[in-house]
């Protein structure tokens, strides 16, 4: 054995022994089987005390490296195997059933898509970025650093900017909704206002009637608190109370959430006797309603119909909207107009959440809305919007044995579409991907197994000239899952419209 001992090093010397044999022994240069020189002789050939080598072999009989029986002497055992790596903390096994439950990466990898510019994405609810007004911002903001100065950075109230609320209160009055400043609660997007409303009413195991197909951020909000998801189907006008007079009946819900004007993801707009039905249902069955009108100001057909909240004589109605569909969706404000007892509730959840929204674009927003801007803004928006949108139906009538059947929106972002069952969503999207094109899939807006094969098709993103490209890579790509999908003999599509 080839063995040096450094006297000058600070390492003891059976220290130094034990390292020396290990690394031969773990390199193979020591196989298993041999035999180490006895403690004396080893001793006597290096110059050390008998005991040093002892030492030495003790500590290696301890690590597993050797074995020493009386009159066999000292042999090389195997190598242990290595140990397992660290894999550190368990999180998955720490999280909350409801939590893991309620995992879907979807929204997260398409929110990804919307930076990749080689991607014409028709998946996020996005505004058009060149409509976003840059040079009125612009110059409130250099306005308000000279007129506010610090506060315009720092904290402020849980319920908002008081002349946000002040403005928020006047323009939804104007839309018919008796509010007053105290009444409006101010959120970081209107998903708060979901999160916020299943943390203060949901118990495990409440039940939440929810439309079908559904807003696909309301789901994991539901799930998380661990709620008891029901679905009522969706047709073109709206939630169909017939159906909902039925759940009530026999489960009893903790709440309702609804989007009756321009549903995400199908464009529905409930009927003015539905809306009243669904008022009169909760009333008898005494079930507050989370209206989430997201998207009313973006109407580009017909005449706009009252909020449940206008409708609403016994202050049942939770009502939320956003400014994030037609402004700055990175500013990430919305807002709630809810009951006085409510409202101190959800305060209390959103101090635990975030203590308050973003008070520089609260600010900014106020003045935008006071001076005016708000309302030439959404005009421009409408028109623009009511342009990209009949783009999209133009595009995806050009080709009609794609498979692929809609009916095109009165208002809202989207095109909600029906393709063949036999076609695989999955694989649709990822070819959708390769050939620069994507989509949300609509087993996404599903709580439970969806009654047909559907996608979403967000139009206010991208360009027109986007949207020809996009659409017509996207009906190539369903006209070749559509041919492998097809049953043999089959000469066309069965679908039939959505809505």
């Amino acid at each position: 054995m080839d063995i040096t001992i450094d006297r000058k090093s600070g390492e003891p010397i059976y220290r130094q022994l034990v390292r020396r044999i290990q690394e031969m022994i773990l390199s193979g240069a020591l196989p298993e089987g041999f035999r180490l020189p006895p403690e004396r002789r080893l001793a006597e050939a290096l110059g050390v005390n008998r005991s040093t080598v002892l030492s030495a072999y003790r500590e290696l009989k301890a690590l597993g490296l050797v074995d020493s029986h009386v009159g066999r002497g000292t042999a090389v055992l195997r190598p242990p195997a290595p140990p397992p790596a660290v894999v550190g903390v368990p999180w998955r096994q720490l999280f909350r059933e409801s939590v893991a439950r309620s995992h879907d990466p979807i929204l997260a990898d398409l929110l990804a898509f919307s930076e990749r510019k080689d991607i014409i994405s028709f998946s996020i609810g996005l505004p058009a970025p060149e409509l976003l007004p840059l040079e009125t911002i612009g110059r409130f903001t250099t306005e308000l650093l000279d007129e506010v100065g610090p506060p315009l950075l720092l904290h402020c109230p849980t319920e908002g900017h008081t002349p946000l609320r002040e403005v928020i209160a006047s323009w939804v009055t104007a839309r018919g909704i008796h509010a007053r400043t105290s009444d409006v609660l101010i959120l970081s997007g209107s998903q708060q206002g979901l999160d916020l409303v299943a943390r203060v009413f949901i118990d495990p195991g409440d039940v939440v009637v929810v439309e079908e197909p559904t807003y696909l951020g309301a789901l994991p909000a539901f799930r998380v608190a661990q709620a008891r998801i029901i679905g009522v189907p969706v047709d073109r006008d709206g939630m169909r109370t017939d159906v909902l007079a039925s759940v009530l009946e026999h489960h009893r819900p903790k709440l309702i959430y609804t989007q009756p004007t321009y549903q995400n993801p199908s464009g529905a707009v409930m009927s003015l006797e539905r809306r009243r039905h669904l008022l009169e249902l909760a009333s008898r069955w005494n079930v507050p309603i989370l209206e989430d009108d997201t998207y009313s100001e973006l109407n580009y057909d017909g005449d706009a119909l009252p909020s449940l909240k206008a409708l609403d004589e016994e202050d049942r109605v939770l009502y939320q909207s956003t400014f994030s569909k037609v402004l700055f969706p990175g500013f990430r404000v919305g807002y709630a107009i809810v009951p006085p007892v409510v409202l101190r509730q959800l305060v209390l959840a959103k101090q635990g959440a975030d203590l308050h929204s973003n008070s520089f674009g609260q600010y900014l927003l106020e003045r935008f809305v006071r001076e005016g801007h708000f309302a030439s803004h959404l005009e421009r928006s409408r028109t623009e919007y009511r342009r990209r949108r009949d783009a999209m139906a133009a595009a995806l009538e050009r080709d009609r044995s794609s498979a692929l059947e809609f009916e095109r929106p009165l208002g809202g972002f989207y095109i909600w579409c029906r393709i063949s069952d036999g076609i695989d969503q999955s694989a649709l999207l990822a070819n959708a991907a390769q050939r620069g094109v994507v989509f949300l899939p609509g087993r996404a807006c599903f709580a439970a197994e969806p009654p047909g094969n559907f996608l979403r098709l967000n139009f206010s993103h991208p360009s027109e000239e986007a949207i020809g490209v996009g659409v017509q890579r996207l009906l190539e790509v369903i006209g070749e899952a559509s041919v492998l999908a097809r049953p043999r003999g089959a000469n066309g599509p069965t679908t039939s419209p959505v809505v």
